[in-house]
């Protein structure tokens, strides 16, 4: 009966060949399986380290470009406002200035009067006097007049009103001021108003 039993499993085992080779090699499938899946697993895991680590680099590469341009705009405030401050300083006296040249072209035609009496030759001698300490002060605040009598004419600073001919004066040069012109430092306060040459 022992030796029936063992015929039986062998024929069964001869009848059914795949459920042994099944039994046999599903835990070696299984480990490769296993292996397989782990090994994914290691390559995406790196994968993503290094999909992290790039995206890292590039915030930081955009964080260093936005600090840079951060620090470039900073700058250009800080030398803007220097710049400002400095144009400040230089043209302080603008508008005073301004204001003053009017008077210095009343003062001219009040000297330019004639006088008969000793009286008017002695209030037009205090006239002359304060009229040169003021044209000293205004001077010294960088005020300085516009030349313009027998040169070329030059749009930035003059203003031609009139034209007139004459062979002795070159085409294009100045004949006659009109209104004096002055600049402050670099900067025209009011421009020469002249007749010039045709």
């Amino acid at each position: 009966m022992t030796e029936k039993n063992q015929t039986s499993e062998e024929l069964e085992t001869a009848a059914n060949p795949e459920q042994d080779e099944a039994v046999g090699t599903e835990p070696i499938e299984e480990e490769a399986v296993e292996a397989e899946e782990q090994e994914q697993v290691t390559l995406t895991a790196e994968e993503m380290k290094d999909a992290e680590i790039e995206e890292l680099k590039t915030k930081l590469q955009e964080e260093e470009n936005r600090r840079l341009r951060v620090l470039a705009d900073l700058d250009n405030v800080r030398r803007r406002a220097t710049l400002d401050q400095e144009a400040l300083q230089k043209y302080r006296a603008q508008e005073v200035l301004t204001n003053l040249v009017p008077v210095l072209d009343n003062f001219e035609r009040g000297l330019s009067v004639k006088v008969e009496s000793e009286d008017a030759k002695s209030l037009l001698t205090g006239m002359e006097m304060v009229f040169r300490s003021l044209e000293e002060a205004l001077k010294s605040s960088g005020l300085t007049e516009i030349e313009a009598a027998g040169i070329e004419f030059d749009p930035n600073y003059h203003q031609a009103v009139m034209t007139d001919s004459d062979e002795n004066f070159p085409s294009g040069s100045v004949l006659e001021v009109l209104q004096k012109g002055y600049t402050l430092k670099d900067r025209v306060l009011r421009p020469a108003m002249v007749k010039v040459n045709e």
